[in-house]
């Protein structure tokens, strides 16, 4: 492997519950009841393919940009300072550099989001490659932040692999043609990380750094 792409939310940084807990508040405020647990299951889709699961398209061909403004905002306002970097994740990242390996970073986030989001996690000054939903028209589990990282990276998929929580980024991954590793801090089931296609699994960023050697990551090439 010459180029590994991380997914941010749930994987670099613990934000899930909080973004799930945004998007109650923000749908609440348009009128939308929505259970807690059933918007957590959706967290890591951008918000463009989160809010049909809950808005009747009536209703979202007009207020769309609205509601993912007001969620943006408050979650800027109200969670964002709650938001903190998982253990490991800088020394993996100058561990991969160190062994020759491109980084990016591919994120359902904003642009203004993951640029805190690299500050809270403390890699701010190591990553120079990076993708959002800014940047594509179509978020995860679309395979186009995943593509559009590779690009950057100049690699062909078969020489990258992503590391995401979420089954949504293992199906983006795959429809990308691009080998996948599970992490299980973003408090996603292994088996539902294995159903979608993760190609192995990893506690949390420190746990895939104490297996570096034995991980798809490290493994000499044939």
């Amino acid at each position: 492997m010459k180029g590994v792409i991380f997914d941010v939310d749930g994987t670099l940084v613990d934000s899930v519950d909080l973004h799930a807990q945004a998007w109650v508040e923000a749908l609440r405020h348009f009128g939308y009841e929505v259970d807690f647990d059933a918007v957590r299951s959706q967290i890591g889709k951008g918000g463009d393919q989160l809010m049909p699961v809950f808005v009747p398209p009536a209703d979202l061909e007009r207020r769309q940009d609205e509601i993912d403004r007001y969620r943006h905002d408050l979650f800027a306002r109200d969670y964002m300072d709650r938001v903190t970097g998982f253990p490991g994740v800088r020394s993996l990242i100058e561990r991969l550099l160190a062994d020759g390996k491109r980084v990016a970073l591919a994120s359902s986030a904003k642009g203004d989001e993951l640029q805190r989001y690299k500050r809270v996690a403390g890699i701010d000054d190591l990553i120079r490659t990076e993708t959002t939903s800014d940047d594509v028209d179509r978020s995860k589990p679309h395979p186009d932040i995943f593509e559009a990282a590779r690009r950057k990276l100049d690699l062909p998929a078969r020489d990258a692999v992503v590391v995401g929580d979420t089954p949504w980024d293992a199906l983006a991954a795959g429809k990308a043609g691009i080998p996948i590793i599970g992490v299980l801090c973003g408090g996603f089931a292994e088996a539902d990380l294995r159903k979608a296609g993760c190609v192995e699994i990893h506690r949390d960023p420190q746990d895939l750094l104490d297996r570096y050697q034995g991980s798809v990551i490290g493994k000499p090439g044939p």
